[in-house]
């Protein structure tokens, strides 16, 4: 139902930005939950930012008033706005979507993920 495709990953300096992108398709993209994760070696993957169908946002407390998530649902796209990157940022960032009727009927879609290094 919904595909994603990410784009935008790569090498930074620390202090500088990236904007991540993650172009979704399906009818229904717009009623979904986008959210952003990471993983970083040794390390679980972690939420990094949500938006929801309203454009509601949250942020974990390692990204806040640094990143910024949007949405575009004409372009059925979401993105990932990240200034002050910090080394600690450099991860495996993924795409996600997600949307339920119930606990029991979930719909949860992930991008390939896409690789942020931070370094000098």
């Amino acid at each position: 139902q919904v595909q994603l495709v990410e784009s935008g990953g790569g090498l930074v300096q620390p202090g500088g930005s990236l904007r991540l992108s993650c172009a979704g398709s399906g009818a229904i993209f717009r009623i979904f939950t986008m959210n952003w994760y990471r993983q970083a070696p040794g390390r679980q993957r972690e939420l990094v930012a949500t938006i929801n169908s309203s454009g509601n946002t949250g942020y974990a407390e390692f990204v806040e008033g640094r990143f910024t998530i949007s949405r575009d649902n004409n372009k059925n796209t979401t993105y990932l706005q990240m200034n002050s990157l910090k080394p600690e940022d450099t991860a495996i960032y993924f795409c996600n979507a997600h949307f339920y009727y119930s606990k029991y009927d979930v719909y949860d879609y992930w991008g390939q993920g896409t690789q942020v290094t931070v370094s000098s």
